[in-house]
């Protein structure tokens, strides 16, 4: 941790103007091909219907990309370690959670051809999906690689090179999409654990956030080249913004919590054995 030096600064690296309209472009692309499916969707069986809120979650998503990844937050984030946590929440907690929310893999199962649905559905069974959708591996690539991230040369590393700074934000967003499907996704999941298991799980990463919030702020093990201010402060920012991340999170999983219909089957059931 650098008492006085001040974060890479590599001009271009923080989003050029054909950077920041390649970005606009992508994520406006991104929402137009979603708002395209579900327009597909209600034609192929509108008795079916799709959500709004869905469809409002993955819009919102797309815009806490465009928060994230475009001006002023984005040039930012390149000579302030305090941005940069920030778009490190958005990219990799809060926008994850929303996009999920809109279950993206659902809308392609309605709208594919019968022949893609069938091999959409063959990946969401196979082998690699179930590894990646155990809640320890989904937890180890979201939240365990932090410790790889700001305790070894490797943040440093990202950020002198555009490149290196553009994997970092692809691998947040995928890691905490995963992390947030297996949590509280509505989309299929092969062996998802149940709600009590999973909250064990979420417990993890609160646990793990916090120790490595903590150790940022203490200057234990770190190893991002920032003046000692900005560190302390991105890790508190990492703490509260974590906190706040995993408590919406948790509101989700839980509301996929319906005790009282497996209660009511039981009963049933006990009611036809007899």
């Amino acid at each position: 941790m650098g008492g006085g030096h001040s974060m890479h600064d590599h001009g271009t690296a923080g989003g050029g103007l054909p950077a920041q309209v390649l970005t606009l472009l992508v994520l406006a692309a991104v929402g137009a091909g979603y708002l395209l499916l579900v327009r597909r969707a209600l034609r192929r069986n509108a008795a079916l219907g799709w959500s709004r809120a869905r469809s409002a979650a993955f819009l919102a998503g797309l815009a806490l990309l465009a928060l994230a990844l475009l001006p002023p937050l984005a040039p930012a984030a390149h000579t302030d370690f305090r941005a940069h946590m920030a778009q490190h929440m958005l990219v990799g907690m809060y926008a994850p959670l929303t996009l999920v929310l809109s279950a993206p893999v659902t809308l392609l199962l309605r709208t594919l051809p019968a022949q893609g649905a069938r091999r959409l559905v063959a990946v969401v069974r196979g082998r690699c999906a179930r590894v990646l959708v155990h809640p320890a591996v989904a937890l180890l690539l979201s939240t365990g690689t932090l410790g790889l991230l700001y305790f070894t040369p490797l943040y440093d590393t990202a950020m002198r090179h555009p490149a290196g700074h553009w994997l970092l934000h692809v691998h947040f967003l995928l890691s905490g999409c995963l992390f947030a499907h297996v949590m509280a996704g509505p989309d299929p999941a092969p062996d998802r654990p149940g709600v009590r298991a999973r909250l064990v799980y979420l417990g993890g990463a609160v646990a793990a956030h916090a120790l490595i919030a903590q150790a940022m702020y203490g200057g234990f093990f770190v190893h991002v080249h920032a003046p000692v201010g900005q560190v302390q402060q991105g890790a508190e920012i990492m703490y509260y913004g974590g906190d706040i991340a995993e408590l919406l999170l948790a509101a989700a999983l839980v509301a996929t919590w319906r005790p009282e219909r497996r209660t009511r089957a039981g009963r049933e059931a006990l009611r036809a054995a007899a």
